[in-house]
């Protein structure tokens, strides 16, 4: 936008150039991308969206690919993204496409696990809590038998082999 702005001021590209580089230092873009942008902003151009390109749209990453993903990897999460890419006929980067953005998911060890709850580990979760809650409120010594530290509760399992990884 700064470089639209001098554009609508009547600078050139030579003088712009410093302007910018002055004011964002570190984060400049490359001169030739001044140059570049500054020239299709004189010629007219008012978006800095990109432009529709030529060639047809990607259509593998749908709704019915990323359930048919999510029911696989439900099935087992020790899937691979190659088998799964084989097994539904997606091509590889797709299907990592879908892993990663469409369910939030990511390889550790051997299997796929979630970077955030699903709907049923969320519901899981209030459950245990409204289970703790009554027994809070039915019992009022039950916090006395609660051992706490300053550390969160995680079960940890360092496989030491390949094959373990993969149990």
């Amino acid at each position: 936008m700064a470089i639209k702005f001098c554009v609508k001021l009547g600078k050139t590209a030579a003088e712009t150039l410093p302007m910018i580089k002055t004011a964002f230092k570190e984060n400049v873009l490359p001169d030739q991308q001044v140059f570049r942008w500054h020239k299709v902003f004189l010629e007219g151009r008012e978006e800095v969206d990109d432009e529709t390109r030529a060639g047809r749209p990607s259509t593998s990453t749908t709704d019915d690919n990323v359930t048919r993903v999510k029911e696989l990897l439900n099935t087992d999460r020790r899937l691979n993204v190659r088998l799964l890419s084989q097994l539904l006929d997606i091509p590889k980067t797709i299907v990592h496409e879908i892993i990663r953005n469409n369910l939030n998911m990511r390889k550790m060890c051997a299997k796929m696990v979630p970077k955030v709850f699903t709907d049923e580990q969320k519901l899981r979760r209030v459950k245990t809590c409204r289970e703790n809650l009554d027994m809070c409120e039915s019992d009022p010594e039950f916090l006395n038998n609660v051992i706490t530290d300053d550390e969160s509760w995680v079960f940890e399992y360092n496989p030491e082999t390949k094959r373990q990884s993969s149990e």
